[in-house]
């Protein structure tokens, strides 16, 4: 077990400028994050649209990190330049810390998540994040499908927030969803008609050529989300 600890930040970007520096810097930012200090692990992130369009969001990206303590993630939202150029162009941004309970699967050959040492056993909110690359001669009929898939999400009352973020539009996407407890995710991930049988496709179509699925218990959240703080009780 370790201290490692997640974070991912999201921002929005409302002005045609913001959004244009928004998506160079899914190029140039590469420079400044890649000798962060306590930095394990990172993934500069698009987004798509509403209900996992597979078309881009070009005023929302995020950060996902990975650190080897709680105070390097710290001191990065402190002091670094590349974080609060980011913050002071956009519009708004949220960040979320995670401690990780559980991961299987791959990101780019590894996988970075390790279980946490510290999980609080009276926290029962979960982060989660899957992530897959589509095979290309798969992209028309996923992309088809997806919309079936995740017919029952959208109304659950559990759910609190759910984005389609991606390194690669079309190709390499994941989602980040915040739940209030196990009971609801599980439901809709193992109890929902639409969501099995699009488990079930996978393993016979054999959709991705790399997969990776974990769940976080999130503990810290700073910022506004649509004006408001998505998980109030974690406020600093």
């Amino acid at each position: 077990m370790s201290q490692q600890i997640t974070t991912i930040s999201f921002f929005r970007f409302d002005s045609f400028i913001s959004r244009l520096w928004a998506f160079g810097m899914m190029q140039f930012a590469h420079k400044k994050l890649q000798r962060i200090p306590g930095q394990q692990f990172y993934k500069l992130l698009g987004s798509g649209k509403n209900r996992f369009n597979p078309l881009p969001d070009w005023g929302v990206y995020a950060i996902l990190q990975v650190w080897d303590r709680e105070a390097d993630a710290d001191a990065f939202f402190k002091s670094a330049s590349v974080f609060g150029n980011y913050k002071t162009r956009s519009a708004e941004h949220w960040v979320l810390y995670l401690k990780q309970i559980m991961s299987r699967g791959q990101w780019g050959g590894a996988n970075p998540f390790e279980p946490s040492a510290t999980l609080e056993k009276n926290n029962p909110y979960l982060a989660v994040i899957t992530r897959a690359t589509i095979k290309t001669r798969l992209l028309v009929r996923f992309w088809r499908y997806v919309p079936s898939s995740q017919e029952n999400l959208w109304d659950n009352p559990g759910l609190l927030y759910t984005k389609g973020i991606g390194e690669v539009p079309v190709k390499q996407m994941a989602t980040f969803s915040v739940w209030k407890d196990k009971r609801f995710l599980d439901s809709f991930a193992y109890q929902s008609k639409a969501h099995t049988q699009a488990i079930k496709m996978t393993r016979n179509l054999n959709w991705y050529s790399e997969e990776l699925f974990s769940r976080f218990q999130p503990y810290k959240s700073v910022g506004t989300w649509e004006g408001k703080n998505p998980l109030p009780q974690f406020k600093e």
